[in-house]
C-alpha cells in the first residue's frame, strides 16, 4: 500500500502541473482493447498501477489497481475461492478499462455491467486532488465516471465485490431455428434463477444456439472436463456449433467446463474474428492443423496488437450494439441484409438508469422505467472502400437510434458532435466536468470520434506503401511477435490456480 501511495502522489503531482499550466493531456495505461485509432498527445503514464493489493475473504472483496488484467485478477481471487461477479471475456482487459468502459459478459443479466460490481474507487481529479468515490462518498462522481472512458479523472485503485467460486460451469447448448426463437429463449434464460450465465450465438438467421451455465462443484462419473485454452482444444464457437448440430433433440447438449476455462472461453480466436486473419492472407486453410500451428497468434492480446500495428481497423465492423428485446430482431435482420456478417453474439444485459454512457434503451415503456437490453456483437469484414465503409457505419448508427439502441463506445463512432449529444445528457456531463475540474482531459466525444479523413491520406511513400495488401497484415504480425504477448497465454496463471 505504501508503494501504491507513492505512485499515486507522483501521478497527482504531474496532474497538478498540467492543471497549473492549463495544458491538456491523455492517460497512458500501457495497453488497450479499444479499436479506436491511437493518439499522440501529451500523456500521463499510469502503467505502473498494475498490482493486486489485497484479497479479503471475509469481506469478499479485492483491492486492485486499474491496470491489472482479468487473467491475473481471476488467478489471485480463485486462490481464495472467490471470483468477480462479472469477468470480461478477454484475459487482457483491465479492471480500470472495465470500470471506465461499458464492460459486460454472460453474467451481466444478473450482476449488471462490471462497474456495478465496484464498491469504491480512488481517483486523482484533474486539479491533482486524490479522493475516494463510492455509493456513499462522492456518489455523483462514482456513478458518472462509470462508463465515461476516463474523462472525469484518473482511476488509481478499485475495491471490487467478489462472489464464491465453484469448480465447474455446467454449460448447456440449445439449438434454435430462428432469430425470434433465439431472442425469446435468451430472455427466458435470464428469468431462470438457477442460471449464472446466459448468452447465445446466431450462426445464421435459421441457426442459433442459446448457451446457459450454472456453477457447480460436482463432476458426474465418467464426465470429462472440456477445455479451450490448449493448442489442440477447439475454439469455443466451433465447439458450440458442433455440439448443437450433433445433439439429438429434445436432449440438451452440455459440457462441464472448469470455471476459469469458461470465463476465458472466447480468448482463442477472439470469439471468431481470428478466422478473418486466415481470410486476409488467403494462403492458409482454416482447419484444426493450421489453428494448432498458428495458435500463438490466435489469442486476443496478439490479435489486438496486430490490429493496432497494422492500422486495419478500418474495413472491419467491430461493434457491440445494445437494443431493447422488442427491436433486436429488426436490427439483426437489417445487419443480415446490409452487411451479411455472421456469426453474431447475443449477450443479455441488466437494465441501467440514465443519465449514463452505458447503453440504455430510449423506447418508452411502463412509467418510462429502464429496461433490460440485448447486446449484439457485430464483428466481421465490411467494405474496404473508406467512403463506403463510413457510410455503412453511419447507416448502422442511424438504424440503431431508430430502434432505441446504443453503441458500446470502445469502437469506431462516426456521429457528428450534435448527433452524439442528442443521444446523451450533455448538461449532466458538462456539470460533472466543471464540478471536478476535468477540462484538462479530452471529452468523451473527443475520445470516441474517428477522424476517417486523416486515415485516408497517404502523406509519405512509406504510408502509401503500407496501404497495399498484404504489407499492413505482415507489419501487424511482426509487431505482435516483438511484443511477446504470446508468452502471457503460455504462462497463464489462471490455468494453475486452485480453488480453495
Amino acid at each position: 500500500m505504501a508503494n501504491h501511495q507513492i505512485t499515486v502522489e507522483q501521478i497527482a503531482k504531474a496532474v497538478r502541473a498540467f492543471y497549473d499550466r492549463r495544458e491538456s493531456y491523455r492517460i497512458f495505461h500501457g495497453s488497450t482493447n479499444s479499436t479506436q485509432p491511437q493518439h499522440q498527445e501529451k500523456s500521463i503514464d499510469i502503467s505502473a498501477l498494475s498490482n493486486i493489493l489485497e484479497v479479503n475473504r471475509d469481506s469478499r472483496s479485492v483491492l486492485v489497481e486499474p491496470n491489472v488484467p482479468m487473467d491475473t485478477l481471476v488467478a489471485a481471487t480463485l486462490r481464495h475461492g472467490l471470483i468477480p461477479p462479472v469477468v470480461m471475456e478477454f484475459p487482457g482487459i483491465t479492471v480500470g478499462g472495465g470500470y471506465n468502459g461499458s464492460a459486460g459478459e454472460s453474467s451481466s443479466f444478473k450482476h449488471g455491467y462490471f462497474s456495478e460490481t465496484v464498491r469504491s474507487v480512488e481517483m486523482v481529479l484533474c486539479n491533482g486532488d486524490i479522493i475516494t468515490a463510492s455509493r456513499d462518498e462522492n456518489p455523483v462522481l462514482f456513478r458518472g465516471a462509470a462508463g465515461a472512458l476516463g474523462t472525469l479523472g484518473i482511476t488509481t485503485l478499485l475495491e471490487l465485490r467478489l462472489i464464491p467460486a465453484k469448480r465447474f460451469v455446467h454449460t448447456s447448448y440449445q439449438r434454435t431455428a430462428s432469430i425470434e426463437e433465439t431472442i425469446d429463449m435468451v430472455k427466458a434464460g435470464t428469468g431462470n434463477a438457477n442460471n449464472d450465465y446466459v448468452d447465445a450465438i446466431m450462426f445464421s438467421d435459421t441457426f442459433g444456439v442459446v448457451i446457459t451455465g450454472r456453477q457447480t462443484d460436482d463432476l458426474p462419473d465418467g464426465a470429462r472436463p472440456q477445455t479451450f485454452s490448449g493448442a489442440w482444444d477447439p475454439w469455443f464457437y466451433l465447439h458450440v456449433k458442433n455440439k448443437a448440430r450433433s445433439a439429438e433433440k429434445p436432449q440438451l447438449a452440455s459440457d462441464y467446463i472448469p470455471l476459469p476455462e469458461y470465463l476465458f472461453r472466447w480468448d482463442r480466436g477472439g470469439f471468431w474474428v481470428g478466422r478473418d486473419a486466415f481470410d486476409y492472407f488467403g494462403l492458409i486453410p482454416f482447419n484444426s492443423l493450421s489453428r494448432w500451428l498458428l495458435d500463438d497468434f490466435m489469442y486476443t492480446r496478439m490479435l489486438y496488437r496486430a490490429l493496432h500495428s497494422s492500422n486495419q481497423s478500418f474495413g472491419f465492423m467491430i461493434q457491440d450494439l445494445s437494443l431493447p428485446y422488442s427491436t433486436a430482431e429488426s436490427f439483426i435482420r437489417y445487419t443480415s441484409t446490409e452487411l451479411n456478417i455472421w456469426p453474431l453474439w447475443l449477450c443479455p444485459l441488466r437494465e441501467v438508469s440514465e443519465p449514463t454512457f452505458h447503453p440504455s434503451t430510449t423506447l418508452p415503456g411502463p412509467e418510462d422505467s429502464p429496461k433490460p437490453m440485448l447486446n449484439i456483437g457485430l464483428w466481421g469484414p465490411a467494405s474496404r472502400d473508406l467512403s463506403f465503409f463510413v457510410r455503412q457505419n453511419r447507416d448502422l448508427e442511424r438504424i440503431l437510434q431508430e430502434l432505441g439502441g446504443r453503441k458500446v463506445l470502445y469502437a469506431h463512432t462516426y456521429y457528428t458532435e450534435d448527433e452524439f449529444w442528442k443521444l446523451y445528457d450533455k448538461k449532466w456531463y458538462d456539470d460533472l466536468r466543471n464540478r471536478y475540474w476535468a477540462g484538462s482531459l479530452p471529452t468523451i466525444y473527443d475520445k470516441i470520434n474517428v477522424d476517417y479523413k486523416k486515415h485516408g491520406q497517404a502523406s509519405t511513400w512509406s504510408s502509401w506503401l503500407k496501404a497495399w495488401w498484404p504489407i499492413p497484415g505482415v507489419l501487424g504480425v511482426i509487431a505482435a511477435i516483438r511484443s511477446k504477448d504470446y508468452l502471457l497465454h503460455r504462462n497463464a496463471p489462471w490455468r494453475e490456480a486452485q480453488i480453495v
